[in-house]
């Protein structure tokens, strides 16, 4: 009774809270429904408790007024970034305090020398932002293309290169903290420090007394100063306390790994590193992993980047992997490999380095010859087997289970006998998966093994696990536990273990100093409870097979268009898990419901299907591929889909002269009338007449046709088969472009100019590639769309001898993936760089375009070669940094333009200052066109435009 009086009271306080913030914050960004609460409360760990309430703040003044508003009713609150974090820091089931989209300013300072960062921005973002300087920030996670500054931050993260002298710690100068209760300090300030200190003499006061009592007690100084010469991100920064005396600079090196307990970093500054532009790998084999762990002590002094360390185990797991040496698969069952990279200024300090790192190595005996390379596809394809360690065993692992990736640290001069020790107590646990790997010039070590939770016995044998690991590397070895993941959840309960009771107890302290009703992300780093590693853990059921690898690292979301709209990647797959989990026990059945009827929308109507997800994914899962199978679940293959696919020539037709009628309808009613009208339209008609768009092309005209009488000779004309996607086939150019021609027109224009004969395929009006029919979850009528269209290419360019060129990018690809191996199929830009522009001569470029790579163009390979014609065309080319996929997606744009408009919503502040901008999509072009205020064309027209005829 007490227990349910206590939980209604505690739900009437969120209740309160909910009521009070949305004066202030729109609701929109107060999220309590059951599917968004838990779908932005998961993280990238095996953790799982689930908020009361995410609250997506947009700016200092929202986080203080939660902070307080929260404190006021004792309710606990987390922070959370991009949530990559691996050891359960970003979880609650209290209040999730989220940020938004507006968390991305930036100001770079003395020539690159520093920058100061909002928390939103992501680590490559800023690196991207430094690049013209030759400067990057000095944390370089393995997530950097998914984590943000503020997780970088507060989890002190590290990663290959930084080691302990370029983290977050060691470079941060200033920054802008707002604490427990409101208080917001700019350390930069003076006005600020002032004002804090009379406010929380308190706090200041204490962590002046605590440096002086720690660095007066030898013993204890010396201890923290011999744990910080390795990695350590275990428990809170106590190297703060012995490295400095002001009060307000221990107070921001602990706000450094407080992994939000302490308060909430709104900005930092860091100092920069020089990025260095010459770089060169080599990948070394040995019999033995002692063998190799002598060669990371010798190798400790020399002018490397990095050494990062792989066993047998995780060399075996990319063997025969695309890209993969072949020695992999020669090497000996003790076989361990070195990666080494030297990077320098110049050629001639990289040959001096290079020297240097040989000299070490002298004396040690290696399998292969040591080689270093700068080929760039040789150096990316050895980072590429570091890199695809941890999504080799995620891709694999059973059903059900999780990966567990933990990183702990060895003294180096000790790493050899502790890795042999760390492999043999998983073997004792019967982790016979398990694989080490790590950056071994700090003794640190990453362990990645499957794990089921499932089963009792499985925990008890994960816990078990831990405590002799706890052992080995904290107690035996006074090694750190956790090098640069962070302490989180899973290390909390083994702090005191490694640091002991007397620094512990100081940890404590400055806990309750800085958050004196433990209100903060309670159990993170510090905790009582001695199991917390081993409860809420995260289900892995099985969804779907598209998705069943997935890991929910998150490292799909920035490319998402549906991030800031509904739900990403990341978050389809979790809510489709607990779906299903939910629907095969037949437990709560409401909750099942509510889920199934907001999945619709969230999910399913707001997915884009672009697959990009699939290029940032470490196990390759293209989300987009599950979508489609729910649509198609919802709408089975229908009599209408057969029909229109039997009937398409007609149904084309039919479209453009309804865009003839709706561009004459729109001289009289103006896109405001027309907007009313057919949103009446498509309601009546369920969907089947489309929302009006400002945008709406033209009707395309007749497709044209080579004339080759004015020509002496077509022996001597290169050939070509132009199969124009029906897309162009149908919307001609926008209502406000100044060239009326098509797309059809233009490209006969260009490969006429260049040389060409053109052949399109007789019958061509009657083709589709699917895609159309494939995004709606129509796969048999895509299917045989795909069948008859390579039937008709087939024959059109005699088996593949002539080249195919279709004039869309979402097209190409997905004719690439589908018809005929032996069709030479080119998409617009690989055709027009391969094959046509060396046969043209170009006038005068134009001063400064934007370009939008599209997500296919992406998915092809292509991304490089588009921007590199464009810069043929081009003195300036403008790719705006945040727009990845523009969230048309076909016809989404039409019947669902909020997927568009929010896709695109940083789009005209980008291309301000360009008059014109290019893609090769036909659709992506309109809604390009709609929300950046400039007109978007494909490429081909500036071909054209600035194109001579090099044919007499």
């Amino acid at each position: 009774m007490t227990t349910s009086h206590t939980v209604g009271e505690k739900q009437s306080q969120y209740d309160d809270l909910y009521r009070v913030l949305k004066d202030s914050i729109d609701e929109s960004r107060l999220i309590r429904d059951p599917l968004r609460t838990l779908a932005y409360g998961t993280d990238a760990s095996f953790y799982r408790l689930i908020p009361q309430l995410v609250v997506r703040v947009d700016n200092e003044h929202e986080v203080q007024l939660v902070l307080k508003e929260a404190r006021s009713r004792h309710l606990p609150i987390t922070f959370r970034a991009a949530g990559t974090s691996l050891s359960g820091q970003a979880v609650t089931d209290s209040i999730l305090m989220q940020l938004s989209d507006n968390w991305k300013g930036h100001k770079i300072h003395d020539h690159g020398h520093s920058i100061s960062m909002q928390p939103g921005i992501i680590g490559a973002k800023a690196n991207l932002l430094l690049l013209p300087f030759q400067r990057k920030i000095g944390p370089d996670p393995a997530s950097i293309n998914a984590c943000m500054i503020g997780g970088i931050a507060a989890n002190n993260a590290s990663g290959m290169c930084c080691g302990t002298a370029q983290n977050s710690y060691q470079t941060i100068q200033n920054a802008r903290l707002i604490f427990a209760d409101g208080t917001l300090l700019d350390t930069a300030n003076e006005e600020s420090r002032l004002a804090f200190g009379n406010r929380h003499a308190d706090l200041l006061d204490t962590l002046g007394r605590l440096s002086k009592s720690v660095q007066s007690n030898t013993e204890l100084a010396d201890r923290i100063r011999y744990k910080y010469r390795l990695k350590n991100t275990t428990g809170y920064s106590l190297n703060s306390l012995v490295d400095y005396q002001d009060p307000f600079d221990i107070l921001l090196h602990l706000m450094i790994g407080s992994e939000g307990t302490l308060g909430f970093i709104s900005e930092v500054t860091y100092e920069t590193v020089l990025d260095h532009p010459i770089k060169a790998a080599a990948m070394i084999f040995f019999d033995s992993m002692e063998v190799t762990c002598h060669a990371v002590t010798a190798l400790k002094m020399a002018p490397v980047s990095a050494v990062e360390l792989i066993d047998r185990a995780g060399l075996k797991a990319v063997e025969g992997k695309p890209g993969m040496p072949e020695i992999l698969s020669s090497l000996g069952p003790q076989a361990a490999g070195l990666l080494i990279d030297v990077r320098a200024s110049n050629a001639k300090e990289l040959e001096a380095n290079l020297v240097s790192v040989s000299q070490a190595l002298n004396g040690l005996e290696t399998i292969n010859d040591i080689a270093f390379t700068q080929n760039k596809a040789i150096y990316d394809s050895y980072w590429k087997i570091r890199k695809g360690l941890f999504p080799a065993v995620g891709a694999v692992r059973p059903v059900g289970t999780t990966v567990i990736i933990e990183d702990v640290a060895f003294p180096v001069e000790q790493l050899a006998e502790g890795v042999l020790e760390l492999q043999g107590v998983f073997q004792k646990h019967g982790y016979h998966e398990a694989i080490l790997f790590g950056h071994a010039l700090e003794g640190n070590l990453h362990f990645v093994f499957t794990q089921g939770f499932e089963d009792p016995a499985e925990v008890i044998r994960y816990e078990k696990l831990m405590e002799e690991v706890a052992q080995l590397v904290a107690v035996k070895y006074q090694g750190s536990l956790k090098a640069e993941h962070g302490t989180g959840r899973n290390m909390a309960p083994f702090v005191e273990l490694e640091w002991g009771k007397e620094a512990y107890d100081i940890m404590w302290e400055i806990k309750r100093a800085f958050d004196p009703l433990f209100l903060l992300n309670p159990d993170v780093i510090l905790s009582h409870n001695a199991n917390l590693h081993v409860q809420n853990l995260k289900p892995m059921p099985k969804a779907n097979d598209r998705v069943d690898t997935c890991i929910e690292c998150g490292f799909c979301e920035p490319v998402c268009p549906s991030k800031s709209l509904t739900l990403t990647p990341r978050q389809r797959i979790v809510i489709w898990r607990e779906i299903q989990s939910l629907s095969a026990s037949g437990d709560n059945p409401e909750r099942l419901a509510r889920l199934q009827k907001d999945y619709d929308y969230q999910s399913i109507d707001t997915c884009a299907a672009c697959g990009l997800c699939s290029t940032q994914c470490p196990v390759g899962i293209n989300t987009g591929d599950l979508t489609r199978e729910l649509r198609h679940d919802r709408n089975p293959d229908s009599k209408i889909g057969y029909w229109v696919a039997d009937h398409f020539e007609g149904v084309t037709k039919t479209a453009k002269v309804g865009l003839t009628v709706a561009n004459g309808a729109r001289h009289i009613l103006g896109n405001k009338g027309m907007g009313i009208a057919t949103g009446v339209l498509n309601k009546v008609s369920g969907s089947v007449i489309p929302k009006w768009h400002n945008q709406m092309p033209k009707p395309a005209g007749l497709i044209p046709t080579f004339d080759c009488s004015d020509l002496e000779s077509t022996e001597t004309l290169k050939e070509v088969i132009y199969f124009p996607s029906c897309a162009t086939r149908v919307m001609g150019a926008g209502p406000n472009t100044e060239d009326k021609r098509s797309v059809m027109t233009v490209m006969f224009s260009v490969l006429e100019k260049a040389g060409f004969k053109i052949t399109v395929p007789e019958g061509v009006e009657s083709q589709c590639c699917g895609m159309a029919f494939e995004s709606k979850g129509q796969f048999e009528a895509a299917h045989q769309k795909a069948n008859d269209l390579n039937t008709l290419l087939l024959a059109a360019s005699d088996n593949g001898r002539i080249p195919v060129v279709c004039d869309v990018s979402p097209c190409s690809l997905r004719m690439k993936e589908s018809l005929d191996s032996r069709l030479e199929l080119h998409e617009q830009v690989s055709f027009l760089s391969t094959h046509v522009m060396s046969h043209l001569t170009l006038k005068d470029k134009v001063e400064k375009i934007a370009l939008h790579v599209t997500c296919s163009t992406t998915r092809m390979g292509l991304a490089d070669d588009f921007v590199a014609l464009a810069k043929q065309l081009a003195d300036e080319v403008v790719i705006p940094p945040e727009i990845t996929c523009c969230g048309f997606a076909g016809d989404k744009g039409f019947s669902t333009p909020e997927l568009n408009a929010s896709a695109l919503k940083t789009l005209a502040k980008a291309v301000e200052g360009c008059d014109v901008g290019y893609s090769n999509s036909r659709t992506c072009e309109i809604g390009l066109s709609e929300h950046s205020g400039i007109e978007y064309q494909s490429i081909v027209y500036l071909v054209d435009q600035l194109a001579q005829s090099s044919v007499s």
